[in-house]
């Protein structure tokens, strides 16, 4: 058997030893979303797996199997939940799923837990998840274990963002589909990306503007035809080679601060 990173990949007697040893134990938080005609809809799912299994990599940690679906896309940061394609799950849904995977991996014994958050709208439900698994785990006596919690864009530095958006940054909420995740589909899942298909009569209005209300039913001509927030044309594979290192390193430090791996 291959020696692996992944969870899944492992044995579980593997799995046991590595856990003894003190091993920090990531899970990715992704969605099954659409991210325009250009990529396909396993974006935040597979670049958080991919980015949490690099970081694990670094300090010797293991990356447990991403959970694949998300809380619902929002408007204003993923384009809306109206969309074909986005299938997602209620907050309380989320928040369970989380709860318990946490509880699961403590009580294998793991006593540091890193979920890596790869959509935008899931953070706050994660969070929850994580503290209700907290509490759950000290009623039964465990009451060591420490959890992080990231969204790995934001381990992206200001300098990287200069670099990169030489014309601008209009902020990560506007990123759905745009530079960042295209670049890195580019670097990591070359055959998800078809760049021919950035069709100039469909990607307009771009970045979106919209207003800094929500509204719901969901008014569907608020998003832009492509159900991209902004223009991935100017992305590329060297781009996202750039901002998969830069955010693997300052996770790694960030995690070595917290948890001194």
């Amino acid at each position: 058997m291959k020696d692996s990173v992944y969870m899944a990949e492992m044995d579980a007697f593997t799995y046991r030893e590595k856990l003894a040893k003190d091993a920090i134990v990531f899970v990715p938080v992704g969605a099954l979303e659409q991210h325009g005609s250009h990529m396909a809809m396993c974006v935040d799912a597979y670049l958080t797996k991919a980015m949490a299994g690099a970081t694990a990599e670094k300090v010797g940690g293991i990356c447990a199997e991403p959970i694949i679906y998300g809380f619902k896309s929002q408007q204003r940061s993923g384009g809306g939940f109206h969309l074909t394609g986005t299938t997602s799950l209620d907050g309380s849904t989320l928040i369970a799923i989380v709860r318990d995977i946490c509880r699961n991996i403590a009580e294998d014994g793991a006593r540091k837990i890193v979920f890596m958050n790869g959509h935008y709208e899931n953070y706050q439900f994660v969070y929850e998840g994580v503290d209700l698994a907290l509490r759950d785990l000290r009623m039964e006596g465990i009451d060591d274990v420490e959890v992080m919690l990231m969204s790995y864009w934001d381990f992206v530095d200001d300098k990287t963002i200069e670099e990169l958006y030489p014309e601008g940054f209009t902020g990560w909420d506007l990123e759905h589909a745009g530079v960042m995740e295209t670049s890195l589909m580019l670097l990591l899942y070359p055959d998800l990306v078809d760049m021919d298909r950035i069709d100039e009569e469909l990607y307009v209005g771009l970045p979106a503007v919209l207003p800094n209300y929500d509204v719901l039913p969901i008014k569907p001509e608020y998003t832009p035809p492509s159900g991209c927030l902004s223009h991935p044309g100017a992305s590329t594979k060297e781009k996202g080679e750039i901002l998969r290192d830069v955010a693997v390193k300052n996770m790694v430090d960030a995690i070595e601060k917290e948890f001194g791996a």
